[in-house]
């Protein structure tokens, strides 16, 4: 018995629609856990989004945004994250303290955390502080600072006194502070949007006093890198979002325009979003190389050594050693 035309369509629309099917089951899921909200800072993620790049490695990535209230240690130490973008010394502490993050890749090879003063307030150079109100972020971002007063030989509540700083610049523009805590790609040109010439300030980047630890690298939990899937995956991740890191640094108004639609808020401008990208493409040295995304050992074994250095109160009490860093992900996105 031969099938009738009507028969056959609808066998083949019923197997179309199994292998589209097929097709999105296949899709390996990948949830990335941001340290911030919506910004150039993160602009190679949504830029592989947009692009499609993930989703030609086989990838569906959910992209979680971050802000004041989330911890991206919390958020993988609760399993709701496969991979989190963090910086070294919180990464390291938290290793310590029994959250086995291991870093996979290092897109920002330079620090841009600074300390910025008003020359008003009486500082030009590093003895000028001692004395003064400056404002630190915490939730592990003070880390750096205090490994710095302790090189200084300050003491905070004697020497220095530490205010607690918001993410805004608001205690240097109302004199609650004599320096603040900036970021070179965002916070310390919220300083020159607000009105104060670039002259009438002094800045101390932690990158030239020696002081400066590895910001936004991509942390997962060790056990997971026993599953040669999960790596394999992980590896997928990382060549789409290296690609969406090098578009996004050569072209930064298209990655603004990226990132601008991503914020829910809608408080994220043009502007503001390239300008934060072309300062941001300062920090990623390697961009446009093979070399995007290496963790230089060196560099690594710096930034534990700055962190051991914090006198009685370092960050990090034991050298975490090789353990806390792998190119195993990184040598298989080369392939």
């Amino acid at each position: 018995m031969i099938a009738s035309i009507p028969m056959i369509r609808r066998s083949l629309l019923a197997l179309a629609a199994g292998a589209l099917c097929l097709g999105a089951q296949a899709a390996e899921k990948v949830t990335l856990q941001l340290k911030w909200v919506p910004q150039a800072q993160f602009a190679g993620y949504y830029v592989a989004a947009a692009k499609g790049y993930y989703k030609a490695e086989g990838l569906d990535v959910t992209i979680k945004a971050g802000g004041p209230d989330i911890s991206p240690v919390q958020v993988i130490a609760g399993k709701s994250a496969d991979v989190v973008v963090n910086w070294m010394p919180d990464a390291l502490a938290a290793r310590e303290a029994g959250v086995p993050l291991v870093n996979i890749a290092q897109v920002f090879d330079k620090s841009g955390l600074m300390l910025t003063c008003k020359k008003s307030a009486g500082v030009s150079s590093p003895k000028d502080l001692k004395g003064k109100t400056l404002g630190v972020w915490y939730g592990g971002n003070e880390y750096p600072f205090l490994n710095w007063m302790t090189k200084l030989g300050y003491k905070p509540g004697s020497d220095i006194k530490i205010l607690k700083q918001g993410f805004n610049v608001d205690p240097l523009l109302q004199n609650q502070a004599a320096c603040i805590s900036t970021m070179i790609y965002n916070e310390y040109w919220q300083v020159i949007d607000a009105g104060i010439k670039e002259s009438d300030l002094t800045t101390f980047f932690y990158e030239k006093e020696g002081v400066a630890s590895l910001e936004d690298g991509l942390y997962v939990l060790e056990p997971n890198l026993k599953d040669k899937a999960f790596v394999a995956k992980m590896a997928k991740f990382l060549k789409a979002s290296f690609k969406g890191w090098n578009d996004a640094v050569k072209n930064p108004e298209e990655a603004a325009k990226i990132v601008v639609a991503q914020d829910a808020s809608g408080s994220a401008t043009l502007a503001v979003q390239k300008r934060q990208m072309e300062n941001v493409a300062k920090l990623i040295s390697n961009a446009g190389t093979p070399k995007i995304g290496y963790l230089d050992p060196a560099a690594y074994e710096r930034t534990v050594k700055v962190l051991l250095s914090g006198g009685s109160s370092p960050v990090i009490k034991k050298d975490p050693g090789a353990a806390a860093m792998t190119h195993a992900v990184w040598d298989a996105a080369q392939k």
